[in-house]
């Protein structure tokens, strides 16, 4: 039988041919050794050109497409193609990597570039959004990402001058990066009109912001800022690929096939062309140029790699060549010589030299060539084109011989005859023709045998035989030179085959995986001598097998560095190399031959990475000579670890289920119980597929694992504690070097591992988002900062971890095949051993990455544990025979004997060894494992008198062992822990079940005894009193499901699986009798009340079988269940039984003959039950829970007091309900510590504790009752129950709004005004009269001149256009819909607020107010950093436009420089509702408005997001850091309060409870404040505020406030906490109170603010002052002492602001709002003077033209006139009932006009007096009117209309004016309007969703400023006619700017705000 492992020698590349020029750009590099850095394939080369040598790097597993250089120019960067691609940083003179970045990009990387220092990476992704990413490159983290483009990015460059920007480029576009915090904001590169808007493909970054582009049309773009400022034209023909700076300039590389050099200023300074020196050609084209001292290294299309001296630059040394773009398809070698013939689809066809590595002869052909051949005598050379021709050539000088063309399709396959006759020919037209070489290549003969094209031919020896294979994959043979097929296949046993390249065949049936499609490999090459055969595949990889491989899935060596498919291989002449071609990567590798030595010699050889020996993983047949696998092994191996439900899902399947319950809720639903219990032990532990998790802990306590908890067991106490934060079974746990931390890890579909301390049992870090399916095996580092974890995935994940930060440091697939152990190396933190079925793997860290060598082992042996030794290279490994392996570094020294069968377990002491197997023997071995010292046996007759229960067999197999304090510890895989003493004795110390699900569970009537019966064929007594021990134990025949104890406590029944079941005695357990009636298995039985008369034994069979006890004989079947019986009970009479059935039925039947009964719901309730265990019936029916289609009830029981029903059901919880549970969906207490189903539960006989079995968890938890009143709150207290209430904690308007409030997005804003019609920019426009007639007037005119626009009114002055507008002053805050937004800063000497988009500091001295403008939308939140560290820090958040990925949600910026600190784009979409600093000021802690509202915690300085968390179904309002804490904060919002804390990368939380005070509902929380001693208080909408300790509620302050406690401020200084709510104002109470540090005592403020109801948002205490900031959009300062009030800001609180009127002398100015408010302002003096209080929504306002009046119009249609003097009411008027939308003054103070919504405008005589009487109205206007402006002679009005529409209307009489040419020749006194040719140029591309809504013409009449529905302030020349006129734009208001003024003298221009009101 042939050998069936892999070959031993091995292939060592060599040598490749070729270098990658298409698609690719820039990678052809000198490092600082002076080698050139390359990549051809997926290989990165490095070539010394001095000495002609090549080195490569192998980390790669497809295309490389990128390459950047490290400043310091030997490192390495390369990105690659993939569905998963990589980026590998390696070392250019070692070929190993250096780090690995993963897990960003899809599809491929495109560009990579290192910043100057070398410390970032930033790389370019090839998917649609074209993602930039910023790395850590050392740490592998990524720093930021952003979406890069819509469209394809060629370049990328950091700017090598400034820090952190960077510069991209590519399709039309040009982008400049900035990097603050984690994120990258790009500004786009204006081309304007100094050039074309064109493809950029390169760039180079130089001083002073100066970027160098190269564009597609040969241009060269000189970039300032952002702007382009000149061009560079036709510095190359056409495309300029490729740009390099160096110390001396530039140098660029185009499609011309020109480089030409630069100087640092980009003057020329020389021209190279290429294409005119001797190696020129006609089409060359340069992709790279890399410019250093006097060389210059350039990379062609064509795969060139020329090398120019500048001085002899006539003369470029070609140092590369290889074949162009097109497919490889043909090889052949010389028979005699080392020479290889190539030749591809770039119709060339080269022959190349394997000693001196070059190419020698190349020849152009006319058709791409697809096959080649060698005569035997090395003469000729047959090449088959693709056309179905052949030609010959003579070798010597590439002349023709023939050229034949014989067939249509493309030649596959050509061979020479051995004896140099005959040459066959094959084709795709499925035909092999054969000619004759000395008759000038006549055709001789045909075989068509094939039905299919042919694909591989051999001769035989002796030249008569062929054989072929084809396309179908069908082996033919045919005789020579005839072409006859041969069908006996007898004559063919003795041909010998003179070459072997055919695919199929007897010899070859091991190159083929055991399942696999025949087609892909291409080819096969035989080494006869050898005995090795090559093969080439479609997957890139080269395999060396035994031959002849007769046997599928034989074993190989396989060898990466082709990328993709390889289209042949052969062996040259002297079997000294291989050669592989390439197809798409039309490369040529040359592998060196290593034969098998031996000697020690190979292992010096450099092993390649991962790839030297890869020793096939994917061989998936065992080899014939390794054992068998260990039956418990094997076991292990196909457990299965997936759910088809995990606990994560609950949420999302509760969602799904909401609308059910809907309907329910409102229904009163019953209360939880009141009393609890509590886990207080557990008996079991889990061995049978866990190894190595059990420790002794610091305080010699023992700490394991069973089900879904960390256990810890006192063995003095015989008590347990319990760490109860898993909600799935833990599968492994590693103990920490100092033994007080433990980590586990468990089973869920996002697995999360938990490290917690020992003694407390707190998380310190949870580590979640990378494992899938499970967490199957940990190790802490030695010291102790790094935790390994491998997952259950399929390709069992291996993640390094600095746990205490959460932060993953690297991950790396790990392996097909289950891993079991994984060990960090103790003294090199980096590396680390991992060991599992068939194989050894040693890893050390690169980065993100990690890098694994398989240890060389000869024959792979499945490993089962593994530790390492006294020096760093020795490891010690455990295999499935028993043998101990000996390593150093990665090679086998030698194997010592350990045990019979596997070695599970292996621990290293200070001067040995001790190991476990499963020959239950644990051995103590010296240093070097030459002796064993001492072994013990795990027998019954070693057991000391003090064990905790019975051994149940001896020697039983060991799973886990630890050394300390004097003992040895050990687990068994029966579940057992055993201490063994050193001197022999040997302590049972915690039992379970051993594997197999545990239903059976009866509790004993009087005794505190339990029975448990299980899969695992026993029978077991538990002692429930304090000893907690297993009494006694019997092995049964089958394993059984059920048991109970007889009423009087002596008999026991056992239900069996096989359909029998037996009575044994209670006490021996020995039988009493036994019966087998039935098929299936025995479900359920149960003695009848009293004397236990009769027995009654359900079946699986759908039966119940009533038996006399005594008589033991069957007396009744109970008939007509359809189904399964699940449960059953018996009345107190024994008279009746009560049966369900899993099809959900409940059935009674009457013993003792079994009739069945039917009985009403009603009557059901009344019959007296002895017990309950069943789940179906009314008095149940609220134990359901909602997601009931996932998690079936499996058992309840009720107490015998008939309180407390509790229930186990399918996802591991125990629930307790308060009996009976009527009405759907009951509210409950719920306790997790079983992992899956709990499949019974029961009461003891005195209710004192509940005992629970779970089904795979083999685990009996043992519970403790608490009665109310007794019990402390725990943290395994119930959560509260799914829904919450509906009853909610009262409702306030202001609430309300607040959380309905939808935040409008600028981007995505509407019109303000419900306008119709065509917009300006699409109208047409109507030519005028003299264009219509085609007049064409002299360009003098004799006319009058047309007289101006406007008129102007500052006569005097020099106009001068305006050049900028500059943000001077803010009026108005925003309290009405945010809070906790004032503050102090500099000891309070400023404040700080917000307003619109724009942050705002106060100088309260000065008055003078400075601005953070940097937000692209309304700011929604504030805070600043407290601590000292960071003064004047502010956080600011905004509402967020989840599609523009412009827009970052947080800005932390300087207060005093406005400088920005950092910006953090987050996760959360439409906005950010709160921040916070956490203690240190290190952290933030933001929420967002997104319908998670996730909470995110972030590093702000380094803008790394450290956790993120969904945080609740409804709005969040507050979430707040503890003032003296970085890990703790509290959130509150709509009935929720939560206590969260951040574990390493996790936030776990915790709700209130309310339970512990009387009658406390949940109400909706508004705000938060934290006092001493973890004391919490949050203010509640109905003014209580709720004080808790920790996170249970300890008392309430009722009614703190009359209406809700919107703010609360800790006082960092005194722990003096302000409040502040909404209250009417009285004697005793204001809105602001000052309480003491127990929220005990108060004294409240009043704020003289004249309001009925004053409403507190926002307050801050600061040196004996409180700021107060009101829902009136008031900013107030109260005096503690005096309790004085200064009102220092003030703002329209409600509403759009429509109304603006600047008065025409003074710098003051008028708003209106829909407050009901006209406000009067004073920019000088920046405050408000005066405020008239209208009663209703005012519109719009306007001064007359002396000053001295005031006209207002109201929405109600009403409109005012007030003197400006005495605010007394001059006249009003209300003509009509809709809005009035504006109201002017006419320049002669005669008319007033009135513009209302009912689409008119009324003209009023005002010299008439005050009764206002209409004179006259415009009518017939389309639409609603929007602004008017009178001419300067007050003769005529314009209006412009909702409808798009500007008119002109004579004044008084209202006519409408329709001739062009009069109007054209007004002079308007004002402008406003936003329509008419004159302002066409202020509609912007973009205003097809939202208007230009106000403009304003200043009075220079030479600029126009407009405000529009995206909240921009433009500033244009006036008049703008033309279409997109340019302008400056100013963000500063949220979207809508409403109304926009110039005040007198143009010295300020005023813009009022919709929804910002400012």
């Amino acid at each position: 039988m042939a050998d069936r492992t892999a070959p031993n020698c091995h292939l060592r590349l060599e040598w490749v041919y070729g270098y990658r020029g298409h698609q690719c750009r820039n990678n052809l590099y000198y490092t600082a050794a002076k080698e050139i850095v390359y990549f051809v394939a997926g290989v990165g080369v490095v070539y010394n050109a001095r000495e002609h040598k090549q080195k490569f790097y192998l980390g790669h597993n497809d295309d490389i497409i990128s390459l950047a250089l490290h400043p310091e120019r030997v490192l390495v960067a390369t990105g690659q193609v993939g569905k998963e691609p990589y980026i590998c940083v390696w070392d250019s003179y070692t070929t190993q990597s250096v780090s690995i970045l993963k897990d960003m990009h899809t599809h491929g990387i495109a560009c990579l570039a290192f910043d100057l220092e070398g410390q970032c990476l930033v790389s370019v992704g090839l998917d649609a959004k074209n993602t930039i990413c910023v790395w850590d490159w050392r740490k592998g983290k990524v720093l930021a990402a952003a979406p890069g483009h819509t469209d394809r990015i060629f370049d990328i460059s950091w700017d090598l001058y400034q820090p952190s920007k960077l510069v991209s480029c590519g399709v039309k576009h040009i982008k400049f990066w900035s990097l603050c915090g984690n994120a990258l904001t790009p500004k786009r590169g204006v081309f304007g009109k100094t050039g074309d808007l064109q493809t950029i493909l390169c760039l180079a970054c130089a001083r002073d912001e100066v970027t160098y582009s190269g564009a597609l049309n040969g241009d060269i773009y000189v970039w300032k800022g952002i702007n382009l400022i000149r061009t560079v034209q036709g510095a190359h023909g056409s495309g300029i690929f490729s740009m390099n700076a160096c110390e001396e300039g530039f140098a660029t590389g185009g499609r011309d096939g020109c480089i030409r050099l630069w100087d640092l200023n980009f003057k020329p300074i020389t021209v190279i062309d290429l294409k005119e020196t001797d190696q020129g050609y006609k089409g060359l084209s340069v992709r790279s140029v890399c410019w250093r001292g006097d060389h210059i290294l350039v990379g062609t299309q064509d795969s060139e790699i020329f090398e120019v001296v500048v001085h002899d630059r006539t003369k470029p040394f070609l140092i590369m060549q290889g074949h162009c773009e097109g497919e490889l398809w043909a090889l052949a070698v010389h028979p005699t010589k080392p020479l290889a013939m190539t030749g591809s689809d770039d119709r060339s066809v080269r022959i190349w030299s394997l000693i001196d590595h070059a190419l020698i002869a190349r020849c152009n052909m006319e058709e791409p060539i697809r096959c080649a051949a060698v005569s035997t005598d090395g003469i000729h050379l047959g090449l088959g084109m693709k056309d179905g021709s052949f030609t010959v050539l003579r070798v010597r000088d590439m002349t023709e011989v023939v050229h034949i063309k014989d067939r249509k399709e493309a030649i596959h396959e050509l061979k020479y005859s051995p004896d140099g006759a005959h040459l066959a020919v094959g084709s795709n037209d499925s035909s092999v023709d054969i000619y004759g070489v000395v008759q000038r290549y006549k055709k001789v003969g045909e075989c068509v045998g094939s039905t299919s094209f042919i694909t591989h031919m051999d001769w035989s020896t002796d030249s008569k035989y062929l054989q072929t294979n084809d396309g179908t994959g069908k082996r033919l043979f045919y005789r020579m030179p005839s072409g006859k097929e041969v069908t006996n296949r007898e004559e063919l046993k003795m041909v010998q085959w003179a070459s072997w390249t055919c695919v199929i065949g007897a010899e070859v049936n091991g190159i083929w995986p055991k399942y696999t499609d025949i087609n892909d490999i291409n080819s096969v090459d035989a080494n006869f001598s050898n005995q090795v055969l090559v093969t080439a595949d479609d997957y890139g990889l080269v395999k060396l097998f035994r031959y002849p491989c007769v046997r599928k899935g034989a074993k190989f060596k396989k060898y990466l560095g082709h990328s993709a498919h390889i289209t042949n291989a052969r062996w040259s002449h002297d079997y000294q190399w291989v050669i592989t071609i390439g197809g798409a990567d039309h490369s040529v590798f040359q592998w060196k031959f290593v034969q098998e030595k031996k000697t020690k010699e190979t292992v010096h050889i450099a092993p390649q990475e991962t790839l030297a020996d890869s020793n096939s993983e994917e061989s998936d047949s065992d080899q014939s000579d390794v054992p068998e696998m260990d039956s418990e092994i094997e076991q292990e191996t196909q457990l299965t670890y997936r759910r088809q439900v995990y606990k994560e899902d609950l949420p999302q399947l509760k969602e799904q289920c909401k609308e059910k319950h809907r309907a329910m809720a409102t229904k009163k639903r019953e209360r939880p119980p009141a009393s609890g219990v509590r886990l207080h032990f557990i008996h079991g532990y889990r061995g049978y597929d866990c190894r190595s998790n059990l420790f002794y802990t610091q305080t010699g306590e023992i700490v394991y694992h069973v089900a879904a908890l960390g256990i810890v067991y006192n063995r003095q106490q015989n008590t347990q504690r319990f760490y109860l934060g898993h909600d799935d079974d833990i599968l492994c746990l590693a103990i920490h070097p100092l033994k007080d931390y433990v980590a586990t890890g468990q089973v869920g579909r996002e697995s999360s591992i938990h490290i917690w301390e020992t003694e407390l049992l707190k998380p310190m870090s949870v580590l979640k988002g990378f494992h899938q399916v499970g967490v199957c095996a940990l190790d802490f580092s030695a010291d102790g900062k790094r935790l390994a974890s491998v997952g259950l995935d399929d390709n069992h994940t291996i993640v390094l971890w600095d746990w205490r930060k959460g932060e993953k440091l690297s991950a790396i697939r790990g392996s097909k095949d289950k891993i079991f152990v994984v060990k960090i190396n103790p003294y090199m933190p980096d590396k680390l051993i991992t060991a599992g079925v068939k194989h050894m793997r040693f890893w050390h860290k690169a980065g993100g990455g990690l890098i694994g060598k398989k240890g060389s082992m000869g024959k792979t042996e499945t490993m089962m544990c593994a530790v390492y030794g006294w020096t760093e290279e020795m490891v010690f490994s455990g295999t499935c025979t028993g043998d101990i392996c000996i390593w150093r570094d990665m090679f086998l020294l030698k194997t010592v004997k350990g045990h019979d069968g596997p070695v599970f377990s292996m621990h290293a002491l200070e001067k040995g060894f001790v190991t476990g197997g499963k020959d239950g023997m644990v051995a103590l071995w010296d240093d070097t494992f030459e002796r064993c010292l001492k072994t013990y046996a795990i027998k019954r007759a070693v057991l000391a008198p003090g064990s905790k229960g019975l051994l149940l067999e001896d020697n039983p197999s060991i799973r886990a062992i630890s050394l300390g304090h004097g003992h040895i510890l050990v687990g068994t895989k029966n579940g057992e822990i055993l201490e063994v003493d050193k001197s022999g004795p040997i302590t049972l110390l915690v039992q379970g079940h051993m594997e197999g699900e545990v239903w059976g569970l009866a509790t004993h009537p009087h005794l505190p005894l339990c029975a448990t019966v299980s899969d695992d064929r026993t029978l077991r007594i538990w002692d429930l009193s304090p000893s907690h021990c297993m009494l006694a134990v019997r092995k049964l025949k089958k394993g059984g499901r059920c048991c109970c104890f007889s009423p009087d406590g002596k008999g026991l029944a056992v239900g069996l699986n096989d359909g029998s079941f037996l009575i044994v005695n209670a006490d021996t357990l020995e039988d009493l009798v036994s019966f087998h009636h039935r098929k299936d298995v025995i479900s359920d039985i149960r003695f009848s009340p009293g004397a236990g008369k009769y027995l009654a034994v359900a079946s699986g069979d759908s039966f119940v079988d009533i038996y006399n006890v005594m008589s033991s004989k069957r007396v009744g079947v109970c008939k007509g269940s359809l189904n399964y019986i699940t449960h059953l009970d018996w009345d107190k009479r024994g008279k009746l039984l009560q049966v369900n059935t899993s099809a959900k039925e409940q059935l009674f039947f009457e013993a003792p003959r079994g009739k069945r009964q039917t009985i009403p719901a009603l009557e059901v309730e009344k019959i007296d039950w002895t017990t309950w265990t069943c789940v179906l019936g009314t008095s149940v029916e609220g134990i359901w829970p909602v997601v009931s289609e996932v998690s079936e009830v499996t058992s309840a029981c009720l107490s015998n007091d008939r309180k407390v029903l509790a229930t186990g059901d399918d996802l591991g919880y125990i629930k307790l309900f308060r009996y009976p549970v009527k009405g759907k969906y009951a509210k409950f207490k719920r306790y997790v510590a079983h992992s899956t189903h709990v499949t019974n539960v029961r009461w003891t006989h005195d209710d004192a504790l509940l005992a629970s079995v779970g089904g795979a968890d083999t685990c009996l938890m043992i519970w403790n009752h608490e009665a109310e009143g007794c019990r402390e709150m725990r943290q395994c207290d119930s959560e509260e129950s799914d829904i919450e209430s509906e009853d909610d904690g009262g409702y306030d308007s202001d609430v309300t709004r607040e959380n309905e409030i939808v935040y409008i997005i600028k981007a995505l804003s509407t019109n303000v005004r419900p306008m119709s019609g065509i917009k300006p920019h699409m109208q047409h426009k109507e030519p005028s009269v003299d264009e219509r007639q085609g007049v064409v007037r002299p360009p003098v005119s004799r006319a009058l001149p047309i007289p101006e626009k406007l008129q102007t009114n500052n006569v005097g002055k020099k106009k001068r256009p305006i050049e900028d507008l500059v943000l001077e002053l803010v009026f108005g805050y925003r309290g009405n819909d945010c809070r906790n937004n004032v503050h102090y800063l500099n000891e309070g000497a400023d404040i700080i607020y917000h307003t619109a988009s724009v942050g705002i500091v106060l100088n309260l001295t000065t008055a003078c107010q400075s601005f953070y403008v940097e937000h692209s939308d309304d700011i929604l939140c504030l805070t600043i950093n407290q601590h000292p560290k960071f003064p004047n820090v502010v956080a600011t958040g905004q509402v967020e436009l989840s599609v523009a990925a412009t827009s970052p949600s947080i800005h932390v910026w300087d207060a005093m420089t406005k400088q920005t600190l950092s910006v953090l784009r987050s996760y959360h979409s439409r906005g950010v509702c709160s921040v916070s600093f956490s203690a240190t000021g290190k952290l933030l802690l933001s929420v967002g408005l997104d319908p998670e509202h996730t909470l995110t915690v972030w590093k702000w300085q380094e803008g790394a997001k450290v956790a993120s968390r969904s945080g609740h179904t409804q709005r969040i309002f507050v979430a707040e850091f503890r003032p003296d804490s970085d890990t703790q904060f509290v959130s509150v919002g709509i009935k929720h309060v939560r206590f969260w804390t951040l574990a390493g990368r996790a936030l776990l939380s915790k709700k209130g409870v309310l339970s512990a005070v009387e009658d406390a509902r949940m109400q909706t929380m508004l705000s938060v404040a934290f006092g001493a001693n973890n004391l919490t208080f949050t203010g509640t909408i109905s003014g209580d505020v709720c004080v808790w300790k920790e996170h249970i509620l300890v008392r309430i302050v009722a009614k703190a406030h009359t209406g809700p406690v919107f703010t609360m401020y800790t006082t960092l200084r005194d722990g003096l906490i302000v409040t502040g709510g909404k209250e009417r104002p009285s004697k005793e109470g204001g809105a602001l109170k000052l309480w003491d540090q127990e929220l005990k005592r108060c004294r409240a403020f009043r704020l003289e603010t004249g309001q009925i109801i004053d409403c507190v948002r926002s307050v801050c205490r600061g040196k004996g002052k409180i700021l107060v900031g009101t829902r009136n959009a008031e900013i107030i300062e109260v005096g503690e002492k005096n309790a004085a009030c200064n009102i220092l800001v003030n703002g329209h609180m409600d509403g759009p602001i429509w109304g603006l009127g600047t008065h025409p002398t003074r710098d003051v100015f008028l708003s209106a709002a829909e407050d009901g408010t006209v406000r009067l302002w004073d920019i000088p003096e920046r405050k408000m003077l005066n405020k008239v209080n209208l009663g209703h929504p005012a519109r719009t306002v306007s001064y007359s033209p002396e000053g001295d009046m005031v006209a207002i119009g109201m929405k109600n249609g009403e409109f005012i006139i007030l003197l400006v003097t005495s605010l007394k009411i001059w006249g009003k008027k209300r003509d009509r009932r809709s809005a009035i939308q504006d109201i002017r003054f006419s320049p002669n103070s005669r008319y007033l006009a009135v513009g209302s919504s009912e689409n008119a405008v009324d003209f009023y005589d005002l010299t008439l007096g005050p009764q206002l009487n209409r004179i006259n109205c415009c009518r017939d206007i389309p639409s609603f009117v929007m602004q008017m402006d009178f001419s300067a002679d007050s003769c005529y009005v314009q209006l412009s209309t909702g409808a798009y529409k500007r008119l002109v209307h004579e004044v008084p009489s209202g006519k409408q004016v329709t001739e062009q040419a009069l109007i054209d020749r007004i002079t308007w006194a004002t402008w406003t309007s936003v329509l008419g040719d004159e302002v066409l140029g202020i509609w912007s591309r973009n205003t097809d969703k939202a208007d230009v809504t106000c403009a304003c013409v200043s009075h220079s009449s030479l600029n126009i400023v407009t405000g529009d529905d995206f909240g921009m302030v433009k500033l244009l020349d006036f008049p703008c006619p033309e279409k997109f006129a340019k302008h400056k734009r100013f963000l500063g208001h949220s979207p809508h700017v409403t109304n926009i003024r110039f005040s007198y003298g143009d010295r300020f221009v005023i813009s009022a705000g919709g929804d910002d009101r400012r």
